[in-house]
């Protein structure tokens, strides 16, 4: 081959793994929380994971990034490893859709496409219908680097020494091993299966046969970018991108063995479907993956189990009160920007549930004058400012990579979320403070005060509970009409117990003292709501993060 013809193959090369990057993460930006709705949603029952995981797939066009995505689910938490194993069966039926659609000869239509995608991108100010021509852009260039490849290989195909040298492939164990060091190398199944097409097209190997078993080592190939993700997870993680590997090892087997002995009656039924070599492996490749789902179908459980078997033992858990420490993000985490928000929405709400809890025994303090609830209290409140410190970072470090546009749109609510979670841990700080305040001074407060205290944080509870539901599923709007209506209840019992503080002053009922620290607790305490109130108006409009919440702060 001259310089020239080499270029060629390698630029095309190039231009196939950029179109196929520029369009899974085009689909990924556009309809990625969409995606993960979906895996959340529907992936209970196994026969609906596989269904789930042929879609997602076929949308995003790489079985990679379904694995990854998956793997991340299952380190976050979101889904468990029997819900990501039909996920996983799924997604290796749904890359095959890309070697049918390179099968397809669409190359005179690639510049109408990219040029369609270009329009889209610059003549629309919708930012989901720019990341749409991204989408159509990566389609584009994905066929116009075929027909290099193509361009390529139509020369090779005239030198005697190159067709000598494929000639040579007759060996299934080494084309297996092609297969995957190939795929291990650009880490796409879909990029080797489509040059492969492409050179079954071009006629490149006189016995096409042999390209069968280079598919099994490219669905093992195709393994390694999965594995590669799960290196920075928990073991959860490790197991799901093991269930990918394991599929393919034991569908690799099972297929490579049928093929020893029924090679003529499989080779030439699969011909028979198809119009020239091309199809031929397209289509080879796509039986083949459905097959090795309905084989390995019942075995699905125990290929979970395995992998608990291979990797034994759990990880060491961070619990929700470890001082100091990340639960769900950090550099000791396994990060994909499909999951970055919800993971940094989970960690917001373990700080919310640090200071809803930092809140009570604050207030238990203050009534019981416990020693040891009020250092805990201001220990607490150091953890709670090391998780807004980290998760404004997150949330900053996140903001510059490739989300979803509707993860994006929210992530300025989420820097308001944090603050005003830790507005909430500050006042359980000053309670505190005055819980010292009383020990020291002896003051003390009526049965009446108590009770009063007590109601009122009660209601102040319910609103921290339902403002933390809401920012983790966004129940809509008749939802937050409850949480006004709580709040305004909160207002009035504030205004109510103050009068009732002024009466017992009156009648000398308790000291100026004490009537002042009731006074700032109880105001403490209605603001403390309205910093509720406030996380769940700021998630409500998530896409206006500087829309005013009406509340105080």
């Amino acid at each position: 081959m001259s310089f020239a013809e080499i270029t060629m193959l390698v630029g095309g090369l190039g231009l196939f793994l950029l179109g196929m990057t520029q369009m899974s993460d085009g689909v990924e930006k556009v309809a990625g929380a969409k995606l993960r709705s979906l895996l959340e949603m529907f992936t209970s029952n196994k026969y609906m994971g596989i269904l789930v995981g042929i879609i997602f797939t076929g949308l995003v066009q790489s079985s990679s990034a379904c694995t990854s995505m998956v793997v991340s689910f299952v380190n976050s938490g979101l889904m468990n490893l029997y819900q990501a194993a039909g996920v996983i069966f799924g997604s290796n039926i749904g890359t095959t859709i890309t070697g049918q659609l390179v099968s397809i000869d669409l190359a005179a239509y690639a510049p109408l496409i990219l040029f369609a995608g270009v329009c889209t991108n610059l003549f629309f100010k919708n930012q989901t219908v720019k990341r749409v021509g991204d989408v159509i852009i990566g389609f584009g260039v994905l066929f116009i680097g075929i027909d290099m490849m193509s361009g390529a290989m139509e020369t090779m195909k005239e030198s005697d020494e190159i067709r000598e040298r494929f000639s040579q492939i007759n060996n299934p164990f080494f084309a297996v091993l092609i297969g995957f060091a190939v795929t291990a190398l650009i880490q796409s199944s879909s990029a080797t299966v489509g040059i492969l097409i492409k050179m079954a097209d071009e006629s490149l190997f006189p016995n096409p046969e042999i390209c069968l078993f280079i598919i099994l080592g490219c669905n093992i190939g195709s393994c390694v970018t999965a594995l590669i993700a799960s290196l920075a997870g928990k073991k959860e993680a490790k197991r799901a991108a093991l269930i990918h590997l394991l599929f393919n090892i034991f569908g690799t087997v099972i297929m490579f063995t049928v093929l020893q002995f029924f090679m003529d009656p499989i080779a030439g039924g699969i011909h028979s479907i198809s119009a020239d070599d091309g199809r031929f492996v397209a289509n080879a490749h796509t039986i083949f993956k459905v097959t090795q789902v309905i084989a390995l179908l019942p075995f699905m459980n125990g290929i979970v189990k395995l992998t608990y078997k291979i990797l034994p033992g759990e990880d060491e858990k961070v619990g929700y009160r470890d001082n100091f420490r990340l639960q769900y993000i950090g550099d000791g985490v396994l990060f994909n920007p499909s999951t970055a928000v919800v993971d940094g929405m989970k960690e917001l709400e373990r700080m919310a549930s640090l200071a809803s809890d930092n809140l009570n025994r604050a207030m238990n303090a203050l009534i019981t004058l416990d020693e040891e609830d009020i250092k805990e209290v201001y220990e607490t409140e150091q953890n709670i400012n090391f998780l807004n410190r980290s998760i404004t970072k997150y949330l900053v470090d996140i903001n510059q990579s490739t989300l979803p546009i509707e993860d994006l749109q929210g992530i300025g609510s989420l820097f308001h979320v944090a603050n005003d979670i830790e507005r909430i841990g500050d006042h359980a700080e000053n309670i505190a403070d005055m819980a010292v305040r009383r020990k020291e001074l002896g003051i003390s407060f009526s049965a009446d005060a108590q009770k009063e205290l007590a109601d009122m944080l009660t209601m102040v509870n319910v609103m921290i509970e339902k403002s933390i539901r809401f920012m983790l599923r966004s129940e809509g709007d008749e939802f937050m009409d409850e949480l006004y209506e709580l709040e305004a209840c909160v207002d009035k019992k504030e205004k109510e117990l103050q009068q009732h503080h002024i009466d017992r002053l009156t009648k000398q009922e308790c000291t100026p003292e004490a009537g002042m620290l009731f006074s700032d607790v109880i105001s403490g305490l209605e603001r403390v709501a309205d910093h509720a109130l406030n996380i769940s108006t700021y998630i409500l409009h998530k896409d206006n993060a500087d829309v005013a919440t009406g509340a105080k702060v």
